[in-house]
């Protein structure tokens, strides 16, 4: 198993990221306990950061919630190294966030520049962040601003796109990975929310539990699940089930998730995720770059088996 982890790692390293695909990799590797590789792509990210504060950009710059993802690695680098080039990239990232970024009318931020819209893509990308930094308040001010408008009470899982000026979705499907991006975020949030703050992590727990017990329902045999949870014309995509078992053993460990009602589904997705991974390291079979509409490989697949197996060790180990 550590010899595949290794390959999944050196093959991340290789490919080319987008803002939010730095971040997440970064994260992995600030998870797995990989301290020189954090900071080194967190120096990366202070490099690519552009003059309105945000880190790691590429091409067209029209996220507004992605590169804030690559705030914790920036912040873990400033602690272990103490180089002000790190407190300079936070504290321009922090102007972007909460002066320059568009939100809406009560102050939760889009995810593009180019349409008032929220995706749910922001729930990983934006809380985690604002938790970590000292901003909790604001963490579930940003969450709750995305649920409230993309939960779907007839399915109990979150919509991918809503305009939020018109109320109008841009696109109502459950998609996986769009969830699991949800469940993992707001895990992250609960790791990182104040003792003091317990009716909030409450409600964030329920939330999580919510998602989890109406996705389950669609795992497929192999332990994988459908692009579109609830359409199975859509191709089979492994990257939901790494985030899934992600969010279950990050649960499980800290005590919150009950390991009779979901340890056999993690593990039922982990042992899929495995099977897909190739001998070169690459996580096959996840929403594939650069589109992320058809299967294939990308940074985002490989970084979420990294913080899978980390996840996994550290409920192991208890």
């Amino acid at each position: 198993m550590q010899n595949k982890l290794n390959k999944v790692k050196l093959m991340t390293l290789a490919m080319q990221r987008y803002p939010w695909e730095h971040g997440v990799v970064a994260q992995a590797f600030l998870e797995s306990g990989d301290e020189e590789e954090t900071i080194c792509l967190a120096r990366e990210a202070v490099h690519r950061q552009i003059p309105d504060g945000r880190p790691a950009m590429i091409g067209d710059a029209i996220t507004v919630t992605d590169p804030v993802v690559c705030g914790e690695p920036i912040m873990f680098a400033l602690e272990k190294t103490g180089d002000t080039i790190f407190k300079e990239a936070l504290e321009k990232l922090d102007r972007w966030i909460f002066e320059t970024a568009p939100r809406s009318d009560k102050g939760v931020l889009h995810h593009m520049t180019y349409a008032p819209e929220f995706w749910v893509d922001s729930l990983y990308m934006l809380p985690p962040y604002l938790a970590v930094s000292g901003r909790p308040s604001e963490a579930i001010k940003q969450i709750e601003g995305y649920w409230d408008a993309l939960f779907l009470s007839d399915k109990n899982l979150l919509a991918h796109m809503i305009n939020e000026k018109e109320n109008k979705f841009t696109r109502r499907d459950v998609w996986g990975v769009g969830n699991g991006w949800a469940l993992a975020g707001m895990t992250r949030v609960i790791y990182a929310l104040p003792a003091e703050m317990t009716a909030e992590k409450s409600n964030l727990v329920k939330k999580v539990k919510t998602l989890l017990d109406a996705a389950i329902l669609y795992i497929r045999p192999d332990g994988l699940f459908h692009d579109v949870l609830d359409d199975t014309s859509t191709f089979v995509e492994t990257n939901f089930a790494q985030m899934t078992a992600y969010t279950i053993y990050k649960g499980l460990d800290a005590g919150w998730l009950d390991a009779e009602c979901y340890l056999d589904a993690a593990n039922k997705m982990r042992a899929a995720a495995h099977k897909k991974v190739d001998r070169y390291g690459l996580v096959t079979g996840v929403c594939g770059a650069p589109s992320f509409d058809l299967s294939g490989e990308a940074s985002e697949g490989q970084a979420f088996y990294i913080m899978m197996e980390a996840a996994f060790d550290a409920f192991s180990k208890n």
